[in-house]
């Protein structure tokens, strides 16, 4: 295994510095990719195409913000936890 160069987050990750135009576009790339395998049956790649975009700072960054300025943005989830500031958003991102 290569850790020369470990694929991570941004190090200095802001809430307010994501580009959400390049994040919506990578998403909507891997979800294409996804429905493109699935039609043509190929399961395998499929799967691997979900935990590739659930597992992706781009698919997690989207999730969190979908959750954050939606109608329920203020009802806390199963943790209890409402992400108001932008240090909370980010942090959700990261993990």
């Amino acid at each position: 295994m290569n850790t020369d160069n470990p694929v991570c987050a941004p190090s200095g990750l802001y809430w307010q510095g994501i580009n959400w135009s390049r994040v919506s576009r990578r998403v909507r790339r891997l979800q294409a990719r996804i429905a493109k395998a699935t039609k043509e049956g190929r399961h395998c790649k499929a799967k691997a195409l979900q935990w590739l975009l659930t597992h992706s700072y781009s698919g997690k960054a989207l999730a969190v913000k979908r959750v954050t300025t939606n109608r329920g943005k203020y009802t806390p989830g199963v943790d209890n936890d409402v992400w108001k500031t932008s240090k909370a958003k980010a942090n959700a991102v990261a993990s």
